[in-house]
This record gives C-alpha cells, sequence and structure tokens, in this order.
C-alpha cells in the first residue's frame, strides 16, 4: 500500500492518523449504528490502516483479542455490574421505588415543596439503578411526573426537579459510573465510592432549598398538599418497611465495600439478594415480574459490555497507532497550565456529554486522556496520584452530570420528553432545568476550588 501513494501523502498520513481516526468516529456516531459497533469498526479498520503504513505489525492486531478479554474477562469489578443492574431494576419493578416517594410525600407532608424534595431524596436512594442516564430518569419520571402535575405543580417545575433527581443518583455510590471511573483512573473503589458523598450532599441541599424557595415564595408552582396523616405506631412500620430497609440495604452496600468487608463483587451480589428480600417484603414478587427483570438485566448487561468491547477495540487501536503520544504533544503544545488543561479536558466531555452516554465517553476519552492527567501539576495540593485523580473524577462525574441537563442537547431532556405526559413539551423542560443547571456548574465550580469536598471524607475514614 505504501509503495503506491505518494511519499509526501504516506509521511502526513502516518502523523495525523489519530486525528483522522477520532474524526471518523465522530463522524459514525451520528450514522444511527449501535456505538459499540462503531467503536470496534473504526478500531478494526484504522488497525489495517496502520498496517498498511507499518505503524502497527500484524501480530499486534491479534492482540487486540487478549486486550478484548483483558479489559472484561480479567478485571475485579465488572462483575458486580450485573448485579447492580438487577438491583435497581428489581427495585424499580417491584414498586418498592414507588412506596418510598409515597413514605417521603408522607414523612415531608407539611414542607414546602414537599413532593419535589421527596423526588430528589427518591433519586439518590435509587443510585443503584442509575446505570444509565435514560433509565434513572424515565423511572423517576414515571413514577412521580403525573402525581406532580396531577397535585397542581407547574409543569416546567416538576420536569426540572425530575430531570435534576433522575440525574443526581448516576454519581452517588453504589452507581455503576463510579465503578467504571475507578478501574479507568486507578482508584480504589473505597475512595471512589465515598469521594463524591459530599459533593452530593452539597447538590442535593442546594436542590431542597430551591424547592423550599419555590413552594414559599410561589406557592401556585408548587402547591403544599397535606397527606393524611398515619397513627405514629402505622406510620413507624410504613417508613421501617418502605423507607429505611431500601436505604439499610444501600448502605450496606457502601459500608461494605468502604470497610473492606466485601469486594465490589461480594457487596453487589448481597444487594441483589436484599434488592429479591425487600421486593418480597413488598408483597410483590412474582414469577412474569422476575423474569422481566431478569430478561432486561441481560439486556442491559449485555449492551454494557458490549460498548466496553468496541471501546477495547477502539482505544488499543488508537494507543497502537500513536494517538496518545500525538494528543499529548498537541496539548502540550498550548502551553497551557495544568488547571486550563484540565478546564480544556472537562470541556471535550461536557460536549461529548450531549451526544453519547458517560459509558462510552468514559471508556473512549479517559484512556486518551489518562497520560496528560497523570502529568498535570497541581503543586503541593495533593498528597498522592491516587487524591488528585479522586478529585478528577468528581469533577468528571459532575460535569457529565450537568452536561445530561443542559439545553438544547441534554440527554436527560430527551429521555424525560419521552416518559412524560403529552402537556410538558420541550419548551417547557427547557424552562424547568435552567436553575438546576446553574446549581449543578455552581458545585463543579466550588469541587475545582476546593479539592477538601470531594477528598476530606475519604481521607477521614482511611487515613
Amino acid at each position: 500500500m505504501i509503495d503506491l501513494l505518494p511519499e509526501a501523502l504516506v509521511y502526513w498520513l502516518q502523523d495525523w492518523l489519530p486525528l483522522l481516526m477520532a474524526g471518523a468516529l465522530a463522524a459514525l456516531l451520528f450514522s444511527g449504528y449501535p456505538v459499540a459497533l462503531v467503536l470496534a469498526f473504526v478500531g478494526l479498520g484504522f488497525a489495517g490502516l496502520g498496517v498498511g503504513l507499518d505503524l502497527i505489525s500484524v501480530m499486534e492486531i491479534t492482540n487486540i483479542t487478549a486486550r478484548m478479554y483483558g479489559s472484561v474477562g480479567e478485571s475485579l469489578l465488572y462483575p458486580s455490574v450485573p448485579m447492580l443492574i438487577f438491583m435497581g431494576l428489581m427495585m424499580e419493578r417491584s414498586g418498592v421505588a414507588r412506596e418510598l416517594l409515597v413514605c417521603l410525600q408522607v414523612l415531608l407532608r407539611r414542607v414546602p415543596g414537599s413532593l419535589a424534595i421527596a423526588v430528589a431524596l427518591l433519586g439518590v436512594i435509587l443510585a443503584p439503578s442509575a446505570g444509565l442516564i435514560g433509565a434513572s430518569v424515565a423511572t423517576i419520571a414515571l413514577i412521580a411526573l403525573p402525581t406532580m402535575l396531577e397535585r397542581g405543580y407547574e409543569p416546567s417545575f416538576a420536569a426540572g426537579a425530575v430531570a435534576g433527581a433522575g440525574t443526581l443518583g448516576i454519581i452517588f455510590p453504589p452507581a455503576i459510573m463510579l465503578f467504571f471511573l475507578a478501574d479507568l483512573l486507578g482508584v480504589r473503589m473505597g475512595t471512589m465510592f465515598l469521594a463524591p458523598v459530599v459533593p452530593v450532599a452539597i447538590l442535593l441541599a442546594l436542590y431542597i432549598l430551591y424547592f423550599l424557595a419555590r413552594g414559599l415564595l410561589t406557592p401556585k408552582a408548587a402547591p403544599a398538599h397535606d397527606a393524611p396523616a398515619m397513627p405514629w405506631s402505622a406510620l413507624l412500620t410504613y417508613t421501617l418497611r418502605s423507607l429505611a430497609l431500601p436505604v439499610a440495604l444501600i448502605a450496606l452496600v457502601l459500608g461494605s465495600i468502604v470497610a473492606g468487608i466485601a469486594t465490589p463483587t461480594q457487596s453487589s451480589a448481597v444487594g441483589a439478594a436484599g434488592s429479591v428480600l425487600l421486593t418480597v417484603a413488598n408483597r410483590s414478587l412474582s414469577r412474569g415480574m422476575l423474569v422481566e427483570v431478569l430478561e432486561r438485566t441481560v439486556t442491559v448487561t449485555a449492551m454494557v459490555f458490549f460498548v466496553v468491547i468496541g471501546a477495547s477495540v477502539f482505544s488499543y487501536t488508537f494507543r497502537s497507532i500513536g494517538g496518545d503520544g500525538l494528543i499529548v504533544d498537541l496539548l502540550e503544545s498550548t502551553g497551557l497550565g495544568a488547571w486550563w488543561m484540565l478546564s480544556m479536558i472537562l470541556a471535550v466531555i461536557f460536549l461529548l456529554g450531549f451526544i453519547i452516554d458517560w459509558i462510552e465517553i468514559a471508556l473512549i476519552t479517559l484512556p486518551i486522556f489518562y497520560p496528560i492527567l497523570d502529568s498535570l501539576d497541581f503543586g503541593d495540593r495533593f498528597e498522592t496520584s491516587e487524591q488528585a485523580f479522586a478529585w478528577i473524577a468528581v469533577m468528571i462525574a459532575i460535569n457529565l452530570q450537568t452536561s445530561f441537563l443542559t439545553p438544547p442537547f441534554g440527554f436527560a431532556l430527551f429521555f424525560l420528553k419521552g416518559a412524560a405526559p403529552p402537556q410538558v413539551d420541550m419548551a417547557t423542560i427547557y424552562r424547568g432545568i435552567v436553575p438546576f443547571v446553574l446549581i449543578q456548574v455552581a458545585v463543579l465550580v466550588l469541587v475545582m476550588a476546593f479539592p477538601a469536598l470531594a477528598l476530606w471524607l475519604p481521607g477521614a475514614v482511611f487515613d
């Protein structure tokens, strides 16, 4: 192949083939084909070009299968993914999530904007089901949005509250995103689980303050609803069954990993078994429902691992043809300092969040950006590289969460529209989401300016 091309063109292709590969991926992502197939196709196609241009050898291509197996088969974290997916789907399908919302409404019945606050808390508690942004937002929309509209909530306010709550859980442990970020950035699972807790708590607190303010200042947007009172004994039993047990299950999964009592796989297995017991306690377990949950678990898990395999093919080829070195050289040639370089990477990830889900973004970009992030010098702010990567991981997570909410292309907004009643149009959703985007950006800036917000809790537990 080389002999058939002009020498100048050969040299140009050898130098810039990684950028052509990235451009081909960007173009084909809009083709409508499954992302996993696009990743694998681009990876294999450019591997062939790399052989023709003498950038890689034929033997290196045969290593792709070993790389695919190493990405999935040898990982100690990925076996936990299907069990966490099962746990979240079981809580959703069994009615546990709906019972949670009703219980929170009863407990918060005298608080302004109580239903919106209950929805935000539901988003955090249902973190295990927040593996994929579409599933999370659609689930909460189907559970809560019709109720909010029936009770007179302003459509834009209700839509914004549901979208904000739906994205809140995707970065709260034991959300699946944290498993991938820990694996890709080399952060211990316990540290990765604890690092987002304080930032998410700040996000939740600001959401609640906004709901309270709207409930007090504009009652028409969030009208009060006095849920029927219950005797104390009945309320205690109901709260224990509908709220305390699901929260205890989440705490058990999180705490066992942080304390080192169980591996991520073991703790997720406990979570999956616990979700079945919750379903039994809720008297909603049936053979049909169990079969449906198992089928959806297999489908979602297959999709996740298919993307992982496709991304492995792409990233292996990209590195083999010199993509890592080219990207590092290009970014270093800008002369930007560590903070501006980090901001640029976050901006790229933010823009990608408009068109593809976080799994593809993490698996494609983080292996490419890892050498650059590892070379950034933030002075004496961090004692170890793990602290720096834990802080960066939290910012990436919040950044993606913000991207999913930002009009006009935010992923969460389209999933919300698909699950919302007909009277909630896109213009209504856009109006309602603006305050939540501003809150997200404010928290992202806070975490960037004060890394201790992400690192204090892991340090307090492990140091």
